[in-house]
C-alpha cells in the first residue's frame, strides 16, 4: 500500500536492499577517488602504463569520474522508494557490471591473462556485484 504522498511503501527487504547498494556504492566511491587521486597506480596491476597527461585524463575520466558517479547513483537508489526510475538506474550499474565480467570471460577466449589477479579477480567481483544488484532489483 502506497504511503499517503503516493511513494510506494517501506517492505521488509528495504534495508538489506539498501545495504547491498551502499556497499556496492562505497566500492565504486574509493575505486573513483583512488583513479582521481593515482591513475597511474590504479592501472599499473593491469600492466597499462600511462605515458603523459591525456593517458592520466583518460583513467581519471573512465575509472575516477565514473566510479564516482555510480557511487551518487547507487546511493540515490537505495535512499528512496523502489520506484521505477531508481530500479532502472540500479538495473543498469548491475548490467554494466555484468557486461565488464562478459568481456573478462570473452577475453579468456582471446588470450588467457597469465595471472589470476587482476583480471580473474575482478571478474569476480563484478560477476557478483552485478549478480547481486540484479538481485535487489527483481526483490524490490
Amino acid at each position: 500500500m502506497p504511503l499517503p504522498d503516493g511513494t510506494p511503501a517501506p517492505t521488509p527487504l528495504s534495508i538489506p536492499i539498501a545495504a547491498v547498494r551502499v556497499a556496492l556504492a562505497l566500492f565504486f566511491l574509493g575505486m573513483g577517488l583512488y583513479g582521481l587521486a593515482a591513475p597511474a597506480r590504479l592501472v599499473r596491476p593491469f600492466g597499462i602504463g600511462l605515458n603523459g597527461a591525456t593517458a592520466r585524463t583518460e583513467v581519471r575520466a573512465v575509472y575516477g569520474g565514473f566510479g564516482v558517479a555510480l557511487a551518487a547513483l547507487l546511493v540515490w537508489t537505495a535512499a528512496g522508494p523502489a520506484d521505477p526510475l531508481r530500479r532502472g538506474a540500479a538495473l543498469a550499474v548491475a548490467v554494466a557490471l555484468l557486461g565488464m565480467a562478459g568481456g573478462r570471460l570473452a577475453s579468456r577466449f582471446a588470450e588467457a591473462p597469465g595471472s589470476w589477479y587482476p583480471s580473474w579477480f575482478y571478474f569476480w567481483v563484478e560477476a557478483t556485484a552485478g549478480g547481486a544488484l540484479l538481485a535487489t532489483v527483481t526483490m524490490a
